[in-house]
Formats: C-alpha cells, sequence, structure tokens
C-alpha cells in the first residue's frame, strides 16, 4: 500500500463519529444529504472492517455466540448494510439468515421453531436479515396473520429472547429507520436498476401506501419488546453510508474483543442510538 493511502486512512481514524452528525438537518428523520466522501467513507469502511476481523477471532477464541437481528421497512438499507459488516469475516464462522415466507409445515407449527434453527453455535456469528420480527410488521400489516396470534406473539418475544439471552447468546436488535420520500426513491430505483430487481417483491408495492400502517407497526413493537434484557437500537437510515458505518460501530462497541479500539468504535448518537419510549413522542422516528 502506498503512503498516501497509509496517510489517509491514518487521519481517517481520528474523524470523530460527532462529525457524521454535521449531516442530518433539524427534522430528526428528514431526509439526509451526501454528508461523507467516498474516500472518507472507504478509509473508515477499511478501518470498522478491521476491527470486525479482531472481533471474529477473539470470540472464536472464547467460543461467543453472536446474534444480531437487522429489520427496517422495504428499502431501509438491510442488505447493504450487513453485507459490508460480514464482507472480510470467516464464512465458516457467519452466517447470514435470510428466510423465504413459511411453508405449509411450518405454518402448522411453533412460530419460532424455524428461526430456532438458524441460532449461533460456539463460534458462530449470526445476522438475522428480518427475523422473527415479521410478525410485528409485515405479517400484521399485510394480515397474513391474525389479531390473535400477533397479541401472542408480542407476549411471547420478550420471554423468548430472555431465554435466548441465558443460554449465552450475545443478542443485539437494529432498526433500520428510513424516512418515507427515501423509502420512495428508493422503491423506485428497484424498478429501474436490471441489478436490483431481484429486490422488487409485491410488498414492495404497497410499502409506501401502507406507510402509516407500519410506522404504528414499528411504534408498538419497539414499545412492547425493548427492555434491559433485549434492548433495540435505532439507526438513521436515509444515508447508506453513515448508516453503515454506524451500524458497524453500534455492533463493535457492544461486544468486548481484544485490540479494541475504543474511540473508533463509538457511533454518532445522532446517527444509532437506544430507544426510548420518548423517541416516539419527540419524533425521533420517521413519520
Amino acid at each position: 500500500m502506498s503512503k498516501k493511502k497509509h496517510k489517509h486512512r491514518d487521519e481517517a481514524q481520528h474523524v470523530s463519529a460527532g462529525s457524521d452528525a454535521e449531516s442530518f438537518g433539524a427534522s430528526a428523520a428528514g431526509l439526509v444529504t451526501a454528508s461523507i466522501s467516498r474516500e472518507d467513507y472507504d478509509a473508515q469502511l477499511h478501518i470498522l472492517q478491521v476491527e470486525l476481523v479482531k472481533l471474529q477471532r477473539h470470540f472464536i477464541g472464547c467460543g461467543d455466540k453472536i446474534l444480531v437481528l437487522v429489520e427496517g421497512r422495504d428499502a431501509a438499507g438491510k442488505d447493504g448494510g450487513i453485507k459490508r459488516v460480514v464482507e472480510y469475516l470467516s464464512p465458516r464462522e457467519t452466517r447470514v439468515v435470510a428466510l423465504g415466507k413459511p411453508s405449509d409445515r411450518d405454518r402448522r407449527g411453533w412460530y419460532f421453531q424455524r428461526y430456532v434453527a438458524q441460532l449461533p453455535v460456539a463460534e458462530e456469528f449470526v445476522l438475522f436479515n428480518r427475523s422473527w420480527y415479521n410478525r410485528a410488521g409485515v405479517e400484521h400489516v399485510m394480515g397474513f396473520c391474525s389479531k390473535e396470534e400477533h397479541e401472542e406473539f408480542m407476549g411471547s418475544v420478550p420471554k423468548f429472547e430472555e431465554m435466548l439471552v441465558n443460554s449465552g447468546i450475545k443478542l443485539l436488535k437494529y432498526y433500520l429507520d428510513v424516512s418515507k420520500d427515501e423509502q420512495t426513491r428508493r422503491l423506485a430505483e428497484r424498478k429501474r436498476d436490471p441489478l436490483k430487481q431481484w429486490k422488487s417483491s409485491p410488498i414492495d408495492a404497497v410499502a409506501v401506501k401502507h406507510w402509516k400502517a407500519y410506522s404504528e407497526a414499528r411504534d408498538t413493537m419497539l414499545l412492547r419488546t425493548h427492555n434491559a434484557i433485549a434492548p433495540w437500537h435505532i439507526v438513521r437510515a436515509d444515508d447508506k453510508r453513515l448508516a453503515r458505518l454506524n451500524l458497524m460501530r453500534d455492533i463493535l462497541s457492544r461486544l468486548h474483543y481484544a485490540g479494541k479500539k475504543a474511540k473508533l468504535v463509538q457511533p454518532d448518537p445522532e446517527v444509532a442510538f437506544e430507544f426510548t419510549p420518548d423517541c416516539i413522542a419527540a419524533k425521533r422516528l420517521a413519520r
């Protein structure tokens, strides 16, 4: 690597997470403008991916089990965020789980059953691209489950997650929050881009139409399933680059590993923050 590149990456280490906040306007959940150059983004991404490799080396040695849930509306940036997290991790100890719609057999079984089969074992890092929280979001909004099934899920999930944590799984839950205008723009881009059309689905077509219902479902989910054992963390996702960097920082900041550069993995609190009930009243989430 050239001295110039080394110098740039060294300088990037001193870019504080707080500088990310400058990209956000007065509106807490409004659109964000391009706030970081491609060069700076690539440099910071490289640093964080090195930290993730350190993390993996550590949890393999310690036999840790790490589970990260990534939730959010359609086109919130879940795929892109997860892709950057796992890009340089060992595929032998890393899995991304993105389950399709349940089979007839799945529908006849315990709701959590098909997810249990995908949980991490010792030395594994598993990321769910959508998870059991489908029942709180798309299934509830689109009528794919009954009101009784939705209510049963809401009552059961805190106990289920407590069992996971008590079994030794390190559970992190993230909700990527995107504004209505940005979601509309991204969904339209999917239709135009032949390389992204595989992402389009019938659900996409009505995502914006049901914006309010999804917002209400999100608020209910966060309020009823956020707790000290399995808290939710919000990542503002209108700016893809900042969302990816801060998702990675937040994951790294919440897990112990040898050789951590603590200052480099602190997320910008204006981009990534722990959910609290007053977030809704304060309109910190997209409405």
